[in-house]
């Protein structure tokens, strides 16, 4: 597995904090949120409405610089599709997007998910780079790619 370009050790949180996304408060009851619910505080927090899927993105990719890449106007051959069956993809939330030897890249919604990762690796008989994007654009583009709901 490609090692991570950098990891910074602030939380997602912090960062949307200190770029003026998301205020001291709205991260607490961010935080409030998870504590009773569960679930991603990136995810709380576009449900609260203080922050955008987008926002997100970006605050991952300062976070462990991995690229962001919204896919709605990106367009994916065909072939590539094939390589990941849409269980999979719709389980993971990925894409693939390009092959080159043997480094599969791949757009995630979720790109710390070591379980996904690794299945992707042996599914694929490659090492994956994955990229960040939002829930929407993952949804949006399994519709085009995989005519999936």
């Amino acid at each position: 597995m490609p090692a991570l370009k950098r990891v910074v050790s602030k939380q997602i949180g912090e960062i949307l904090k200190e770029s003026g996304i998301i205020t001291e408060a709205q991260l607490k009851q961010g935080l409030e949120a998870q504590k009773e619910k569960g679930g991603l505080i990136g995810e709380i927090l576009v449900a609260l409405g203080y922050a955008t899927e987008e926002q997100i993105a970006q605050a991952l990719t300062i976070q462990y610089g991995f690229p962001y890449l919204p896919l709605d106007n990106y367009e994916i051959d065909r072939e590539i599709i094939k390589i990941i069956p849409v269980d999979i993809a719709r389980k993971y939330g990925v894409i693939p997007l390009d092959r080159i030897g043997a480094t599969i890249t791949v757009a995630m919604v979720n790109p710390l998910n070591i379980t996904a990762l690794e299945e992707l690796e042996k599914i694929t008989d490659c090492a994956v780079q994955p990229f960040v994007t939002t829930s929407t654009s993952f949804q949006n583009a399994l519709k085009k790619y995989y005519n999936a709901k």
